[in-house]
């Protein structure tokens, strides 16, 4: 354990040393800020752009803003925080690959297992503190703006934005332990994804995806229930365990 714990606080170390940690920090305030201020702006914009709306045609009526539609700037946008976050840690792994510095841990007595697990819990831990902190800012300025009880099920659509999140980082580690380079961590994670974003078009294989889950503006509006959401949570989970459960296999067995 006491291995395990060094090795995180020497990741978590190169995350602050290599500016990531301070980088992700500002995106995802930036994102918690830009929700409600996007939402907040909007009757301004669209008073200046009335105008040149008027000349095309197109009257503008009064536009009330509530916390809904700051809600869903959040459920825009979070997406783009997330690839972000991939694109920026794709290479937790394949960077210690190339540099050999890994062998020199594992030939210290650093089992094998620990590596894997040790990335694993930094990216859970980036990923939890980000998201949820801008989560808090967006709804600390809707409830200081407007009501966030306007928007139905909100913990709930949260929560499970946040397992995407994990699904996601699941992904990367078990691409991680099969590719050698980062381009190779971007194409896996980001082909799954997408698969599962195209199957979404089948009706009757949709309530089963992990992607689902991202689909939080349903639940706000009150369209879809939290129950709606049980099989693509379970199959999520489950995905998300088995590959995590094949990195440690792949991993054990791969030549450094």
């Amino acid at each position: 354990m006491r291995t395990l714990l060094a090795f995180t606080k020497k990741e978590i170390t190169e995350q602050a040393r290599t500016g990531k940690l301070l980088f992700l920090g500002i995106l995802f305030v930036l994102f918690g800020i830009m929700n409600p201020a996007v939402a907040k702006l909007t009757p301004w914009l669209m008073e200046q752009m009335a105008d040149s709306l008027a000349d095309m045609g197109m009257n503008i009526t009064e536009v009330t803003v509530t916390a809904m539609d700051s809600w869903v700037q959040f459920f825009k946008n979070i997406p783009m925080a997330l690839i972000a976050f991939v694109l920026l840690e794709s290479s937790i792994f394949t960077k210690e690959y190339r540099s050999g510095t890994l062998i020199l841990s594992l030939t210290k007595g650093l089992a094998r297992w620990k590596v894997v697990v040790s990335k694993t819990v930094v990216l859970t831990v980036l990923w939890t503190a980000g998201y949820w902190l801008c989560y808090g800012i967006t709804y600390a300025y809707n409830a200081y703006y407007w009501d966030n009880s306007i928007a139905q099920s909100l913990a709930f659509s949260a929560v499970v934005w946040w397992i995407f999140g994990l699904w996601v980082i699941a992904l990367m580690v078990l691409f991680s332990t099969l590719s050698t380079a980062n381009t190779g961590v971007l194409v896996g994670t980001g082909g799954v994804v997408l698969v599962s974003s195209l199957a979404g078009m089948i009706p009757k294989i949709t309530k089963y995806l992990p992607t689902m889950l991202t689909d939080g503006n349903s639940l706000i509006y009150g369209t879809k229930n939290p129950e709606d959401y049980t099989a693509a949570l379970v199959v999520a989970c489950v995905t998300a365990a088995a590959s995590f459960a094949v990195s440690l296999t792949l991993f054990n067995k791969k030549q450094l």
